[in-house]
């Protein structure tokens, strides 16, 4: 295209060896253009732009000083790994990020030997360089391992697991902490406050480094500043910074786009390093990119867009999503019901309940990147009264799982789940497909397990959670637009269990449960021109199962099948376990149960990986002739 950047360093560098010969100045033009074509690729494909602005300085500079793959760069979260895929052999796919068939927009081992950690959750890498570096010195590959952290992910409690083990451990690996006081939301919570306190605020020219080590290495003029920031620091933690009692030597804080700092600091770690250190880079997510600098979340994920003005490009919508009406209905509820609150991790805006946030202060709650608090603080909540949402991604709420069970499902607490992105999701690809929860929740005893068929019915499910203060419930609900359906004003709430039925047919009966439900009724369309009349019939729960209603289609139908958006485990096996506890199949019942395939499936959009996954409408149709034997009858004729 004519309006891409003018990049003739960049031109040069096909992999980061091609570095090695560039001077300082021509490393610093380096980051310029590889800014611009950052910023030009992202807007063609989408994706996150603001996190790998945040870092283009420092990714030069890693590469420039250590010597990948052999050294081994690890990006933490890694949706800021853009600029390290254009440096490393990649820059020919950049345009095809997120795509199907094209680059991962995470880092991703299948995909480059430059990828040594495959990441899209946060606050592994310092875990796994860690890995990396003992692997070293036990005889494994060689090389210095670097994990590059935001403060954001630094609320995790893995983040300083994995610190106090390196600490003990004592061996050379480096963390950068990449701190830009932003996440995704502002970062919350006491540990951004105490970086915010290290530095006194821009600019940053002044390198004030808090570690003792540092200050040798600083010229005569920054080395008074310097040991006051070392003074400010001592009240923090007995003895100096909280990362020296952890093990790590601390180094900082210094200008993270500053390249003449960035390349001095980690040529001199690299040849100096004898353990574990810490360098504390303050960066600002977006940087470079006024529409990014200026956006509420810096610019962190976004649709396509007009490089000159920012303007994103989404077609217009004609319903809303299913995140926005959970979080309309939950306003709702709130405001009637002063024990509604409600809980997220570091997603308001991803979960829909920034506008919750805006109207009910007090009672919600963004406690950082900590699903595993999270899920037990709303434990917390419920056995002190409240009546609290618990609202995480479902692939975000693996994470707290143990929490789940132990504080949760065993002590019978009414925590309310919401469960978004539910099922496969597209561009993010398999690290943030919901393809578990079902399993992995209707599974524990005493646990309501429902999932939204459409808009409506998720209206009619949270009205229903808000009721329910007998034990832990969970709804389900992908990302995305609804269906278009009515919306219900005053939304009734389930009875807890049943299902409803949605056409009456004959000889083959199918079971949808969650959204695959609008592809089950054009498949049952499709039929009908085949003089095939199927019954169809919405089981809304997995746990508990409307067992009068699966009963009755068994005994009436010749043939059942299940269609759901989970793994197997999920509402299938539920469904299989009572027909034979029930004796059903010693009758000659046949029955199929549709589940997304035992395989992890790549980025693609969510009709094409449903295609992959075959379970769309002419998947189900296939099934119901296959079950019917009408395709092989066919084929013989």
């Amino acid at each position: 295209m004519s309006d891409r950047p003018h990049t003739p360093v960049l031109d040069r560098v096909q992999t980061p060896s091609d570095m090695k010969g560039l001077t300082d100045r021509e490393l610093r033009q380096l980051a310029d253009e590889l800014r611009a074509e950052t910023i030009s690729a992202v807007s063609e494909t989408g994706g996150h732009l603001g996190a790998g602005l945040g870092v283009v300085e420092m990714t030069v500079a890693l590469h420039a000083v250590f010597d990948a793959p052999k050294d081994k760069i690890i990006w933490d979260v890694s949706h800021q790994c853009y600029p390290h895929k254009i440096l490393t052999g990649r820059r020919d796919r950049i345009r095809t990020l997120r795509q199907e068939g094209g680059l991962s927009g995470f880092t991703k081992r299948s995909e480059s030997p430059y990828d040594p950690f495959g990441a899209a959750h946060s606050s592994t890498s310092i875990s796994a360089a860690l890995g990396f570096a003992v692997a070293r010195d036990l005889g494994g590959e060689g090389g210095d391992a670097i994990a590059i952290i935001g403060d954001g992910s630094m609320s995790a409690g893995m983040a300083y697991e994995a610190m106090n083990n390196a600490g003990h451990l004592g061996k050379r690996m480096i963390v950068i902490l990449n701190d830009n006081e932003m996440s995704i939301a502002p970062p919350t919570g006491a540990m951004s406050s105490y970086l915010s306190r290290l530095y006194a605020g821009e600019p940053f020219q002044e390198f004030k480094a808090a570690a003792k080590g540092a200050v040798s290495l600083l010229p005569e003029p920054f080395r008074e500043g310097a040991k006051r920031a070392k003074d400010v620091l001592k009240h923090m933690t007995v003895g100096g910074t909280l990362f020296e009692e952890l093990g790590f030597s601390y180094l900082g804080p210094i200008d993270g786009h500053d390249m003449e700092q960035l390349l001095s600091v980690l040529r001199t770690v690299k040849a100096r390093a004898d353990g574990p250190i810490l360098i504390h880079a303050i960066t600002k997510k977006g940087k470079g990119y006024a529409p990014a600098e200026f956006a509420d979340d810096k610019g962190h994920a976004t649709a396509k867009f007009d490089v000159v003005t920012g303007k994103q490009k989404k077609a217009p919508s004609n319903a809303p999503s299913y995140t926005s009406v959970f979080s309309d209905t939950l306003c709702k509820l709130a405001a009637d019901d002063s024990k509604i609150c409600a809980v997220t991790a570091a997603m308001p805006d991803g979960t829909g309940l920034s506008r919750f946030m805006e109207r009910y202060t007090s009672r919600c709650f963004d406690v950082g990147i900590a699903e595993q608090h999270a899920v037990t603080f709303s434990a917390g909540l419920a056995a002190g009264g409240m009546r609290p949402f618990c609202a995480l991604y479902s692939t975000f709420l693996q994470r707290g799982y143990d929490q789940v069970v132990h504080d949760v499902a065993i002590q019978r607490l009414p925590v309310r789940f919401a469960i978004d992105r539910a099922g496969l999701v597209g561009a993010d690809g398999a690290t943030h497909a919901g393809s578990f929860d079902v399993a992995y929740l209707a599974n524990l005893p005493g646990f309501v397990v429902m999932a939204a068929a459409d808009e409506a019915e998720l209206v009619r499910m949270v009205a229903t959670a808000a009721a329910h203060d007998e034990g832990p419930i969970a709804f389900r609900f992908p990302r995305g637009e609804g269906v278009g359906v009515e919306m219900p004003e005053n939304p009734e709430t389930l009875e807890i269990g049943k299902g409803r039925m949605i056409r009456e047919g004959a000889r083959v009966a199918i079971l949808s449960f969650g959204t695959r439900l609008q592809e089950a009724e054009k498949a049952c369309e499709a039929l009908a021109a085949k003089g095939i009349a199927p019954t169809l019939a919405d089981a809304r729960f997995a746990k508990p199962l409307d067992r009068d209603m699966i009963l009755d289609l068994a005994r009436s139908h010749e043939a059942l099948i299940t269609v759901e958006e989970g793994a197997i485990g999920g509402f299938g096996s539920h469904v299989a376990q009572l027909l034979a506890d029930e004796g059903v199949f010693d009758t000659g019942l046949k029955f199929r149960s549709m589940v997304l395939p035992d395989t992890f499936i790549d980025q693609a959009s969510p009709k094409a990986m449903y295609d992959i996954a075959g379970m769309n409408a002419e998947h189900i149709e296939a099934k119901v002739l296959d079950v019917l034997g009408v395709a092989v009858m066919e084929k013989r004729a």
